[in-house]
């Protein structure tokens, strides 16, 4: 017997078309097809970019016009602008008259050094200068004296040639009168001669004496002028002895102990002068170069704000800075300290309408040659040029507008690429 199948009981079933899920399915597929064409030039720019920064990692500045103020602000401390130090200008030991912090005058003694040996070698000078002063007074009364006796001389030989002349013309008028003989005429003409001849010389001697008294009283003199003048420098160092305060001010450091024995030119202590501070501030090296003096700058501290003006600026470099002054424009204020600290902020330029852009690492990076500008989501490498800086803005010359956004920071990881893509 056999088993029938079920096809006789088979029949057709006819499926009616889904218009609903067709137009789903043509939906989905223009909506995938136009995602890709909007999405297609950032995947080309994605793929044309040579890496792929995180944001995170990058900051970012936009590029604005408007005032460009350059300044320099750092911390300074106040510090004497007469700071003198004494010094021993002779050795011997050393009795302090004063403390550290101690207020003092001008001219009071701060310390006295004790020396025996300079002040006997002053003694011993001014006893030379006192036997030289006796020489000096004792050739003038010789040349008084010789002068008289030459004086006197001259005066003999002057009474002499008038005894002479009047003896002579006796003896012509006797002659004459057949009185006398013509030798004792001739006689009386040669005792007239010789006293002529002596009347002369005494004048002479007069003269050429009086010369040579008057040469040996002025070697006299200054022998004892210049024994005077050892003799004062001498009393000059034994007055320097008594160590004393140059101005008005306060005892600083002291850099001996008490009754302590110092050699010539040793260190004793310093003075500082209150009346006349300044407050020292150290400048980037890169900023120094623009510093001038007579610059305005503000000092700030204390609840107070004074203007200042640069006064100094050192002309050496020391790890990378340079050591600047400004001094108070005006009276100093009663109330600052010695090394006291306070804000220093010194204007180098200020200009309107300037482009600028926040200052960054891009700057010492690059040496201001580039900058990556940052569009959809790429950061392109641009050509610029910079011009002056301030501490927290630069000054942009070309390659850039205003409204650009650029990577100010963290460009070390694109290694120099042209294009870099910055994901979020």
């Amino acid at each position: 017997m056999m088993i029938r199948d079920t096809s006789a009981q088979d029949r057709m079933v006819e499926v009616k078309p889904n218009r609903k899920r067709r137009l789903i399915l043509i939906g989905g597929g223009v909506l995938v097809l136009g995602l890709l064409v909007w999405l297609a030039p950032g995947i080309g720019r994605l793929f044309s970019a040579s890496a792929s920064v995180s944001s995170s990692r990058l900051a970012f500045a936009t590029v604005e016009r408007g005032l460009f103020v350059r300044d320099i602000a750092a911390e300074g401390k106040v510090v004497a602008a007469v700071s003198p130090t004494m010094y021993a200008t002779y050795g011997g030991a050393v009795t302090l008259q004063v403390h550290a912090g101690d207020t003092v005058k001008k001219g009071q003694v701060l310390a006295i050094v004790d020396s025996p040996e300079l002040r006997n070698k002053l003694a011993q000078e001014q006893s030379k200068a006192d036997a030289m002063q006796v020489d000096y007074l004792q050739a003038q009364v010789d040349a008084r004296s010789k002068r008289s006796e030459l004086q006197k001389a001259l005066d003999n030989a002057q009474i002499d040639e008038k005894s002479a002349e009047t003896n002579l013309d006796r003896e012509q008028k006797a002659s004459a009168a057949g009185a006398a003989t013509g030798v004792e005429v001739d006689q009386a003409k040669d005792v007239l001669e010789k006293a002529r001849i002596t009347l002369a010389h005494a004048k002479a001697d007069l003269g050429i004496s009086g010369d040579s008294l008057k040469f040996n009283i002025q070697a006299k003199k200054l022998a004892h002028e210049n024994q005077m003048l050892v003799v004062q420098d001498l009393q000059r160092q034994v007055d320097d002895l008594n160590v004393k305060s140059p101005v008005d001010g306060q005892v600083g450091q002291l850099f001996i102990a008490e009754r302590a024995t110092v050699a010539k030119d040793a260190q004793l202590l310093s003075v500082i002068d209150l009346s006349a501070l300044q407050v020292e501030m150290q400048v980037p090296e890169s900023f120094a170069r623009d510093l001038g003096i007579g610059m305005s700058g503000e000092i700030s501290g204390n609840g107070h704000v004074w203007k200042g003006l640069v006064s100094a600026i050192s002309p050496e470099v020391v790890n990378g800075q340079v050591a600047a002054r400004l001094r108070f424009d005006g009276e100093t204020p009663k109330q600052l300290r010695q090394n006291q600290r306070l804000s220093v902020r010194v204007l180098l330029d200020k200009r309107d309408n300037v482009l600028t852009v926040q200052r960054g690492s891009f700057v010492d990076e690059s040496g201001g040659s580039y900058a990556y500008l940052v569009r959809d989501g790429i950061a392109s490498k641009t050509p610029i040029r910079v011009g002056a800086s301030s501490i927290d803005k630069v000054e942009i010359l070309d390659g850039l507008k205003e409204g650009d956004r650029i990577v100010i920071s963290g460009t070390d990881s694109f290694k120099g690429a042209a294009r870099v893509a910055i994901s979020n």
